[in-house]
């Protein structure tokens, strides 16, 4: 609008002389936060080129002009900062953006907002809406159960085979679901998730079962170092990929994270080639995406985004 400096969503334009202003739109509240800040890995400065505070800091008081539904707040930390939204994939796509803006960023765990109604403790849930072959009801209603969701209704078999589910789940237990109901359902699954408002603290769950593999040390994965560490559970990493000590670069195969050498070398001796290394068998590994890595992490994580790549780390792990 010509001559208008500031205005906002929800401002109605009136006649000075007889002014009715419309009821004004209410914008829906945030219901999850994340922390993002400048990207500290030993691997920083090498792909973006937009990587400092004051970068991070204006490109989201430009978001906000905008994205009426984000918040932003400053930490104690003046290299990161603690972005409000509509929940996870409306943070994500920002920070997608931002990658390809060619920003450099390090991302913290998200974390539900609670609210307190009539002195109680509430917090976000979701709607879920599965529909998936009935063979593989039986895994999605136990994972969805240990994540304490409460199942709503349960549709009758299609003539195809098809049955439907509907949950109520608390927000916080939704990170991850996807890309494990995928597994589950060998991607025959179809899901959609609607803000179901806030309802009282639904109790603690276990996120994770399994720990990480951890690099031991900087360098460049090698596939006899990746071939040991495989053995110990499922792998991010491929040969030839840089990584830095504490650089998760696998999933543990049991509880607890382990730290594994990804980047020994094999001995050479004159009955073996240099080129014997070539025919190592690994696993391919598995790719992540921005979204299933700021799904996986939890407290003490973080995920390091840049244009060329996605990588999460463990925080002051020694």
């Amino acid at each position: 609008f010509s001559g208008l400096s500031e205005f906002n969503i929800g401002d109605t334009l009136v006649d000075p002389a007889d002014p009715r202003p419309l009821d004004p739109i209410s914008v829906e509240e945030p219901t999850m936060s994340i922390s993002i800040g400048v990207n500290k890995s030993p691997f920083a400065g090498k792909a973006g080129k937009l990587l400092t505070s004051r970068n991070i800091r204006e490109r989201l008081e430009k978001e906000l002009e905008t994205n009426v539904a984000l918040q932003l707040k400053d930490t104690g930390d003046a290299d990161s900062f603690q972005v409000y939204g509509r929940g996870l994939l409306h943070l994500t796509v920002l920070i997608e953006t931002m990658r390809r803006e060619g920003f450099e960023l390090m991302i913290g765990c998200p974390k539900v907002i609670e609210q307190e109604i009539e002195g109680a403790r509430c917090e976000p849930f979701e709607l879920v809406d599965v529909e998936l072959p009935e063979e593989y009801s039986g895994s999605v209603i136990s994972m969805l159960g240990e994540r304490n969701g409460n199942m709503l209704e349960m549709g009758s078999v299609s003539p195809e085979g098809i049955v439907s589910l509907q949950y109520e789940v608390p927000s916080r237990a939704m990170a991850g679901v996807k890309t494990k109901l995928m597994s589950a359902t060998r991607g025959l699954a179809v899901m959609t998730t609607t803000f179901a408002g806030y309802k009282p603290w639904a109790g603690d769950f276990d996120k994770r079962d399994r720990g990480n593999l951890l690099s031991h040390e900087k360098g460049t994965a090698t596939g006899h170092g990746l071939k040991n560490a495989q053995e110990r559970g499922s792998l991010f990493a491929a040969p030839g990929d840089e990584v830095y000590e504490n650089q998760i670069v696998g999933i543990h195969q049991r509880a607890g994270d382990l730290k594994v050498n990804v980047c020994r070398q094999k001995q050479l001796t004159n009955m073996r080639s240099a080129g014997a290394d070539e025919k190592t068998n690994l696993s391919p590994p598995t790719p992540i995406t921005l979204e299933e890595a700021v799904e996986y992490i939890e407290d003490s994580e973080f995920v390091e985004v840049t244009p060329a790549a996605i990588r999460m780390g463990k925080v002051g792990k020694k």
